[in-house]
């Protein structure tokens, strides 16, 4: 089964949407580095931030992949981006300080191989699908790797399967108790993957605009970094985690404001421009 999606045009060329959410995710996730430069936890939040980012940048690429009609592909595309990101997101992070720009390359090779599978062996045939696919899986790589670095205090791998547990008074180091094997990392996936296209699959029809529709794409960015900040409780140190907290919820409160107030303006804009009409007979 396929519905007709329809997209609302004007707002901010994709283009620009593509480099801002590219450069602030990349430029956020690496200002989770001050943590090991000033050995504390306090700028795990910007992991978060930058997970925002990119899922902001994620749902306007999904807009513009569904504008040819994918129709019900908008949830597969949302999990095939985390499904590459998760991928890319744990290779790069073995790569120390360089792990953000090569899980962004890694992530483009992944995704521009599966755009070429669905174009010309799936035979999909939709003129943006590779390019489309390149960016969700970059998007998906960078929520990963940003929520990760939220939850761990750091994108490092050898400390994110580095947990700690204290057995009769002595703290011992255990993989069970880290991030990654603690399996946070599925419940990462499951979160940004819902985040990424609730938005645009909330806001879709003749009246869906850019505004509203991305403003719906911070507010799921923010709330998915809601239970990251609670997990990170058991990670990281209590003030950092709750930072982190604070910076989420704050963060949720005021982009669901800005979004119950952009649909009462479209809300109110059909109103003024559809008329309503009595049934016949009376009501």
């Amino acid at each position: 089964m396929s519905v007709k999606i329809e997209v609302g045009a004007g707002g901010i060329p994709h283009s620009q949407i593509l480099i801002y959410g590219l450069v602030g995710s990349l430029v956020l996730i690496y200002l989770t580095y001050l943590n090991t430069i000033t050995n504390t936890e306090y700028f795990s939040f910007f992991g978060g931030l930058a997970a925002v980012v990119a899922l902001l940048w994620g749902t306007d690429t999904i807009k513009h992949l569904c504008s040819y009609g994918l129709g019900t592909g908008v949830p597969s595309a949302g999990m095939i981006a985390l499904g590459s990101g998760v991928i890319a997101a744990l290779v790069g992070a073995t790569t120390g300080i360089f792990a953000p720009i090569v899980t962004l390359i890694v992530a483009a090779i992944i995704g521009a191989v599966a755009g070429v599978l669905a174009n010309h062996v799936v035979r999909m045939d939709i003129p943006v699908m590779i390019v489309s696919l390149t960016e969700l899986a970059i998007v998906g790589a960078m929520t990963v790797l940003g929520l990760a670095a939220m939850v761990g205090g750091t994108f490092n791998f050898l400390d994110l399967i580095t947990g700690t547990t204290v057995i009769l008074g002595f703290a011992v180091q255990s993989y069970e108790f880290s991030v990654i094997g603690g399996s946070i990392i599925a419940v990462i996936f499951m979160l940004a993957a819902i985040a990424i296209q609730h938005s645009f699959n909330a806001c879709l029809g003749p009246g869906e605009k850019q505004d509203r529709t991305l403003m719906l794409a911070a507010e799921c960015g923010f709330l998915s970094m809601i239970p990251v900040a609670v997990i990170s409780f058991a990670f990281i140190a209590f003030i950092p985690a709750l930072i982190s907290l604070l910076v989420s919820v704050i963060g949720w409160f005021y982009t669901y404001a800005q979004y119950i107030v952009l649909s009462k303006r479209d809300a109110y804009a059909w109103l003024d421009a559809q008329p309503i009409l009595e049934p016949k007979g009376g009501a």
